[in-house]
């Protein structure tokens, strides 16, 4: 992998989110792709599961985000990626991520490992 390719599998994750159902997540990640969703957290094993869970944490295809992206290393099949999202017009909901991918030699993420934070006193729960 590289940067450049890492970017454009960032921008097809994107794309996918905001796309109607699942299909496309056989483009980006691997038959049996691991998602951790947070370090404390149960991975979701295999592209069913990830599907069951991208469509049960989304609010659907047209929800109101922007999301920025940095890929800050590359070394082998594996980079870590810093990004940024905020939900909502206007911003309702916003967190900062690291994402330590690994992809598959078809560059498809064989396991996705995301590290999200908050701002202080967001309310938000979902960090564990």
């Amino acid at each position: 992998m590289d940067r450049e390719r890492v970017t454009e599998w960032v921008a097809a994750y994107e794309r996918a989110w905001r796309t109607p159902g699942t299909d496309p997540l056989a483009t980006i990640f691997t038959a049996d792709a691991s998602y951790l969703q947070g370090p404390y957290r149960q991975p979701v094993l295999g592209l069913p599961a990830i599907a069951r869970m991208w469509e049960a944490e989304r609010e659907g295809p047209d929800e109101a985000f922007r999301m920025t992206s940095e890929v800050v290393a590359v070394d082998g099949d594996t980079a870590v990626v810093r990004a940024e999202v905020h939900y909502g017009e206007p911003t309702n909901q916003e967190f900062r991520d690291l994402w330590i991918l690994r992809f598959a030699d078809d560059g498809r993420c064989r396991a996705f490992e995301e590290w999200p934070f908050w701002p202080p006193n967001a309310g938000n729960t979902s960090q564990e």
